[in-house]
């Protein structure tokens, strides 16, 4: 690993074993070992992870076993479609949308497994990494640490050194990165491609062309589909607290308790649709010397790559029926989808934990969740050029 990148980027295969033998010593890794794994024996797990020599033989051996567990008591199953897109060989950037805070790049990398492949190198939040254990297993499994909240300058020089890292990867040694197309987690399932992280992968790369720059990633968009979304109604519950005080901001806990209920609630059939690279998008970008205008329509193509990559459930299309006061899907859902739908709408509005809940207020709620699942029906509709 070059010295500019040792702080942001996974560990190096000749630190594995001294990184694993403090990092299994941590009571609280063996506290989440045994909720997500309840009964299991920790230490011939541990005689195990101390015998791994490599990332990549820790994410086959270890978390492939671990993400199948989750899938099998958590979802009606992890599908994918159109990993013949991906060539090993070159590498590439997959950019997604954003839906958990964990699992969208872990199950990705699951189905990456199942191809054949290594899992990808995954971009994440400093904010994250609230104890040093949890930095250590993360960046033994192949995490990358995106610094945030800095002054402007210093926010500047992580950038360039996030981007350098990025084009490393793909370029030089030809592995894959995972990244979401913006930073958080689209609350409203209405995902759009931030442009500052399309800025901040141009800021390094050969030639002087945006279009170089970006080329040199081999970009490709991948829509990740959840039938339920776990957090749905702690979305919800947030967009609440700042309607009623405007200056409410999450606390650490309240991200902590995300992941959790992301982790290991339902959340239905999960699909995967790796897009086709978007290199030839991009030499037909009219004029890709305006960079303005050339980001702009760079996040456009990977939205609608994304948008048309959904895979739809029925409880997109009640919601998008509900939503817009119309039967215009009735077909493809039945009265028993629907009294489902609404029986997991209201109980979801009764984990809300606020204080005095206003019947308007429910509603407020019940709207947003709806509009969450609508949303992914009506910007595909879009994308395909139909009229909504």
């Amino acid at each position: 690993m070059k010295e500019e990148f040792q702080d942001i980027a996974p560990y190096d295969d000749c630190e594995f074993q001294e990184k694993m033998a403090g990092l299994v010593k941590e009571p609280l890794l063996k506290n989440a070992i045994n909720y997500i794994m309840p009964g299991a024996d920790y230490d011939s797990l541990v005689d195990t992870l101390l015998a791994i020599k490599t990332k990549d033989e820790f994410q086959a051996k270890i978390i492939g076993h671990v993400l199948q567990i989750l899938e099998k008591n958590t979802t009606s199953g992890v599908t994918d479609s159109g990993f013949e897109n991906y060539d090993p060989a070159t590498g590439a950037l997959f950019i997604t949308n954003h839906r958990d805070i964990v699992l969208d790049a872990s199950f990705l990398g699951l189905s990456m497994l199942r191809h054949g492949h290594k899992v990808p190198h995954v971009a994440l939040g400093d904010n994250l990494l609230i104890q040093s254990w949890i930095e250590d297993l993360m960046r033994l499994n192949k995490g990358i640490i995106v610094k945030r909240n800095l002054r402007l300058t210093k926010a500047l020089e992580a950038a360039k050194q996030l981007s350098s890292f990025i084009h490393w990867c793909i370029a030089d040694t030809h592995q894959c990165v995972w990244i979401a197309q913006r930073e958080g987690r689209a609350k409203d399932s209405n995902d759009v491609t931030q442009e500052s992280v399309i800025k901040m992968f141009a800021l390094s790369g050969p030639g002087e062309s945006i279009i170089d720059k970006l080329t040199d990633l081999n970009i490709t968009p991948i829509a990740i589909s959840y039938e339920f979304d776990p957090n749905d109604y702690l979305k919800a519950r947030e967009f609440l607290a700042r309607r009623r005080d405007p200056e409410f901001k999450k606390s650490q806990r309240d991200d902590l308790y995300s992941m959790e209920v992301g982790i290991l609630s339902f959340k239905g059939r999960v699909h995967y649709q790796m897009c086709t690279n978007i290199n030839p998008q991009l030499h037909a970008i009219a004029d890709p010397d305006n960079k303005v205008e050339a980001v702009r329509q760079v996040c456009a193509i990977i939205d609608r790559e994304i948008h048309l990559g959904y895979r739809i459930y029925p409880i997109n299309y009640i919601a998008f029926d509900r939503v817009n006061h119309t039967s215009r899907f009735a077909s493809l859902y039945t009265d028993e989808d629907v009294a489902k739908f609404d029986s997991y709408l209201e109980g979801q509005l009764d984990k809300v934990d606020l204080p005095d809940i206003t019947a308007e207020e429910r509603d407020f709620m019940r709207n947003f969740i709806m509009a969450m699942y609508s949303n992914p029906l009506r910007n595909q509709l879009i994308a395909k050029g139909e009229t909504l």
